[in-house]
């Protein structure tokens, strides 16, 4: 069954649960505006002629509304396509143990330091092994399929980097699966786990456990196999594809909603390991408690840009990094029009 707007339905059915100061202030503000999206409490539009009139209400363009993304998605894509050069990419997933998840969800301040730190291991593998800078893209996660909480990053890096001794662009930046997958994995851990050490001796980490049964655990967690994924997009509308499935995503889409009742709200996830849908059931409060996990802290951009495109540096490079890419690219290959 479909349902119609199902977050505003569970939130507006809730609110005696959220709507309070025991919850979170960024939570708080965005359930009150997904509850209002496209009435007309968020003010409207106003189009006439000389015999007609029409209010169109505005929407609330908040992360948790799973029906404002998709127009913010589209925005985005376009902007990236006028750009970035027409070049290969690669798509990085830096995860972690699920063992670390807990002490992210209970120190969400940590959470702002994950992009830079994933963002400084590729530019650092990029600096040693080919002695470049890259443009990188790092779009920070906290859910998984069945809404737990999951901090990650995918990360979103040219194939190809700007070699500022020499001024010239190198256009064959490879990430091996084989060999490069599991540098990158032991830098990446070595980054998390050097940070969580740091952030605990500095007494700015809080938990449930002990000092010493955190450092034991930390100590474990870095002897262990991190898991990573690599994937290779030939072209910039291929990478741009891929990136809009996780920009400005929503926690859970709408047509994920099996059931929505007084007591019980079921939705359905992929199940990796059994390989097919599975219900996932809950009752609305819970619910919505776990979906206030995911609302980002105010200020806080889906998006971070780093390496050529962070922001102090892109206006200064870009146009010269652009230059020295369209002398490597085969005529009309970096000016094609993207349809519509």
């Amino acid at each position: 069954m479909r349902y119609k707007q199902p977050v505003k339905q569970i939130l507006i059915a809730t609110r005696s649960s959220w709507d309070r100061p025991e919850t979170r202030l960024a939570a708080r503000q965005n359930f009150d505006k997904v509850t209002k999206c496209g009435t007309l409490a968020l003010g409207a539009e106003v189009f006439a002629s000389e015999t007609e009139e029409k209010l169109v209400p505005h929407t609330c363009k908040v992360r948790p509304c799973p029906s404002c993304g998709h127009r913010a998605t589209i925005q985005w894509q376009r902007e990236q396509w006028r750009a970035l050069p027409d070049i290969p990419y690669v798509g990085i997933v830096f995860t972690m143990p699920g063992v670390l998840w807990p002490i992210f969800q209970q120190n969400r301040h940590l959470l702002h330091d994950l992009p830079n730190l994933g963002a400084a291991v590729i530019q650092q593998w990029a600096k040693l092994k080919y002695g470049v800078r890259v443009p990188i893209m790092v779009i920070p996660h906290t859910f998984g399929g069945r809404l737990n909480f999951n901090s990650h990053l995918h990360i979103l890096v040219s194939a190809g980097g700007l070699q500022e001794s020499e001024g010239r662009w190198i256009s064959s930046l490879v990430f091996d699966e084989g060999k490069d997958k599991g540098k990158l994995m032991r830098m990446w851990r070595f980054a998390v786990i050097t940070y969580l050490r740091a952030a605990l001796e500095a007494k700015v980490l809080t938990s449930d456990l002990s000092p010493g049964t955190l450092i034991t655990r930390l100590k474990k967690q870095y002897e262990r196999w991190w898991s990573i994924d690599i994937d290779n997009f030939a072209s910039k509308e291929h990478f741009l594809r891929y990136a809009g499935r996780y920009v400005r995503r929503p926690p859970i889409a709408q047509y994920r909603f099996v059931k929505i009742t007084d007591r019980e709200v079921r939705f359905w996830t992929k199940d990796k390991i059994q390989k097919r849908r599975v219900n996932i059931s809950c009752t609305p409060d819970e619910f919505v408690a776990t979906l206030a996990e995911h609302v980002p802290d105010r200020y806080r951009h889906a998006i971070r840009y780093f390496g050529l495109l962070a922001p102090r540096s892109k206006a200064r490079t870009s146009a010269a990094v652009l230059h020295r890419i369209r002398r490597f690219q085969p005529a009309g290959s970096m000016e094609r029009e993207r349809p519509g």
